[in-house]
């Protein structure tokens, strides 16, 4: 009896090491899902606080809370079971999303830079006017705006993890869906919020404090502006990187052989040989996501004009 009692509780043992193996590898799979997505986060960051541009301070907070909890369901109630669907039953469409969504991003990123240099040809950036009909509206905007990101977000997060059985990847899914969706619209409050606190600091009596406030107040600006070029930049990059390995994997290795050949020129070199090579790669997909991008955007103008006319 005491010796079944001992295999027993060896065998409780040894399923908990492996459901805390288990656990890890969700973990770390969760991490570099996250991870590779950062690109579209920068720049679901940088998009999120022109919605708010010209609404009253108390009511940006409640915003922001209906945008998050439209962007969480976005990603659980329509794009994770579509996801989950495509990678059991239809895997060999990811690639074909993923390309889909990197065209998406490079169109979008050479967009933005195309508008910084001619500022006639932007879009007009979303302004509230006073009233709940007037929030319904932009938060609705906001929100679809957040399905193409979230889209591929995710797309992104499950090609990563396309190897894990199907509940481990729901898992991570989830995981990732919360984790990007907290830390987007917890950024995205800290800085609508900031000039907010600059300007309580700036009344204080202390003059450290009214100092930090003004220098919050001028500061801010600058961050965001800051933000949407990194953004812009992210976004171009990931798209270049998409389109490079989403073609290799169906079937035409000629530009990514190419760019893993350069990185081979530097990969060698002592102590820093993985910076340069992940240098030369990013490098070659930002130039590849801004070249077609740039053939997207020329496509799209002349089909504007020719629409137009």
């Amino acid at each position: 009896m005491a010796g079944g009692l001992v295999a027993l509780l060896d065998d409780i043992a040894t399923l908990a090491r492996m459901a805390a193996v288990s656990a890890d590898d969700v973990a770390a799979a969760a991490g570099r899902a996250s991870a590779k997505a950062a690109g579209v986060v920068v720049d679901d960051t940088a998009v999120t606080p022109q919605y708010l541009s010209g609404i009253k301070p108390e009511r940006e907070l409640p915003i922001i809370k209906r945008i998050t909890r439209g962007s969480l369901r976005n990603k659980l109630l329509i794009i994770l079971p579509i996801a989950l669907i495509l990678s059991e039953w239809a895997p060999f469409l990811i690639p074909v999303i993923l390309i889909l969504g990197g065209c998406y991003l490079s169109f979008e990123g050479m967009e933005k830079v195309w508008e910084k240099i001619h500022p006639s040809a932007g879009h007009e950036t979303p302004r509230l006017a006073q009233g709940g009909d007037a929030e319904d509206e932009v938060v609705h905007s906001a929100v679809r705006t957040d399905l193409i990101l979230s889209a591929e977000i995710m797309v992104i997060a499950l090609n990563e993890v396309a190897r894990e059985g199907l509940l481990a990847r729901a898992i991570i899914l989830i995981f990732v869906a919360f984790t990007i969706t907290f830390l987007v619209y917890g950024v995205v409050a800290v800085f609508v919020k900031m000039d907010d606190v600059g300007a309580h600091l700036a009344k204080r009596h202390n003059p450290w404090a009214r100092r930090l406030g003004r220098v919050l107040v001028a500061a801010m600006p600058r961050v965001l502006a800051a933000i949407g070029i990194i953004g812009t930049f992210a976004m171009v990059w990931v798209g270049g990187h998409i389109l490079l390995t989403s073609s290799a994997d169906l079937g035409w290795h000629a530009p990514h052989d190419l760019v893993h050949h350069l990185e081979g020129y530097v990969a060698g070199i002592g102590g820093v040989g993985g910076f340069l090579a992940w240098c030369v790669n990013t490098a070659c997909s930002l130039v590849i996501g801004a070249v077609w991008g740039s053939v997207l955007v020329g496509i799209a103008h002349v089909i504007s004009r020719v629409r137009g006319s």
